[in-house]
């Protein structure tokens, strides 16, 4: 069952990091906070306090974590601060949370209007930065009353999936260089040339999360794009129901049903029906991602496998990273890691919310 996996993942997890405030982190805060509105089971909520509490020290501030950087990762767990302070009604969670709403205000953005990816990737949008930045600028300006900040926010959205779409594809690049001056940048174009499906679920995530917590009218700039896109997602399904790392090149040799972004479509493809912005069927979809991510370990117990463990774009120790089809496949594998649990706990949620026993 995916309760026990959780629960045995929960108990044995060690914070990535050394325990600075990161996004791998805000995933399982993520999955937490969703799993304990779905079931109001205290554990849930005992869970996230516990480790949200440990990485703010006795001044209020979060451990690790440097404004400085201008890294949109480290926003993303932001929102499990904003969820605290709703659901406990303790301010300080909120003062935390300002702290990283404080970068925002300052975070270097494109000739565009989109942040930067980070202060050391300039000119550089990722999808990735599309789930971590605009979901907590939007809750957090919600808790606030600053609506400008959530029109800012489906601005920046809106303005990156047109600097990102490709036209070819119809899909989405997993990052494009305004000043084309990146290696891995197309020139006429500035987009990388593969399209990795961990991106694309980041960008899937993203906008079901915003479109559910703006609701139908302000969503409307972005509707269009997101329901072709979901359903561009359920047509590039495997037969098994999964997606592949290279996400539109089933026949590329070394190809794979890669877990974290099968998790990450799934929970985009029935939020979606809730939402009503796919007209797909839920029915097994969750079952069918749990039966195909899930394996049975040595000695008992589950684990999430099949798994990529991190990918990007340019140099990094020692090697550079050219957005390719050939280096996205060649990245190691892992399994049980943050960025595919947290998700597969947000789909659980979503089943149990509709009363689908797991």
């Amino acid at each position: 069952m995916l309760t026990d996996y959780f629960d045995s993942f929960l108990y044995n997890y060690a914070p990535y990091k050394s325990g600075a405030w990161c996004y791998e982190d805000g995933l399982i805060y993520r999955g937490l906070e969703v799993l304990y509105k779905a079931t109001e089971d205290e554990r849930y909520l005992d869970a996230l306090r516990v480790r949200v509490d440990a990485k703010i020290d006795d001044d209020g501030h979060l451990r690790g974590y440097d404004p400085n950087d201008y890294n949109i990762d480290n926003v993303q767990s932001g929102r499990a601060l904003v969820a605290l302070a709703k659901i406990t009604g303790e301010q300080r969670y909120l003062d935390v949370a300002s702290q990283l709403m404080r970068q925002l205000t300052h975070h270097p953005r494109t000739k565009s209007g989109v942040y930067w990816h980070k202060l050391r990737y300039p000119w550089q949008v990722w999808l990735d930065g599309l789930y971590m930045g605009p979901p907590f600028q939007i809750s957090y300006a919600q808790a606030t009353d600053q609506p400008d900040l959530i029109t800012d926010a489906i601005t920046q959205v809106s303005t990156a999936m047109e600097m990102t779409h490709n036209p070819q594809t119809g899909l989405y690049a997993h990052a494009v260089d305004e000043a084309r001056m990146q290696p891995w940048a197309d020139p006429v174009t500035g987009q990388n040339p593969a399209h990795w499906s961990r991106a694309l679920g980041w960008l899937a995530m993203a906008l079901v999360d915003v479109a559910e917590l703006v609701g139908t009218e302000a969503f409307a700039p972005l509707e269009a794009r997101t329901r072709e896109f979901l359903t561009a997602i359920a047509a590039h399904r495997t037969p098994n129901g999964l997606w592949q790392q290279v996400f539109d090149q089933p026949d590329l040799n070394g190809n794979y049903e890669e877990s974290s972004a099968s998790a990450m479509f799934t929970y985009a493809l029935v939020k979606g029906i809730d939402l009503g912005l796919w007209d797909g069927n839920r029915d097994g979809l969750v079952q069918t991602l749990f039966d195909g991510v899930m394996k049975a370990k040595n000695g008992g117990g589950l684990e999430m496998v099949n798994m990529c463990h991190v990918a990007g774009l340019g140099l990094y120790e020692d090697r550079f990273r050219d957005g390719s089809a050939a280096y996205y496949i060649s990245e190691a594998t892992c399994s049980d890691d943050a960025k595919g649990v947290g998700p597969l706990m947000m789909c659980q949620a979503l089943d149990l919310s509709a009363g689908v026993p797991r």
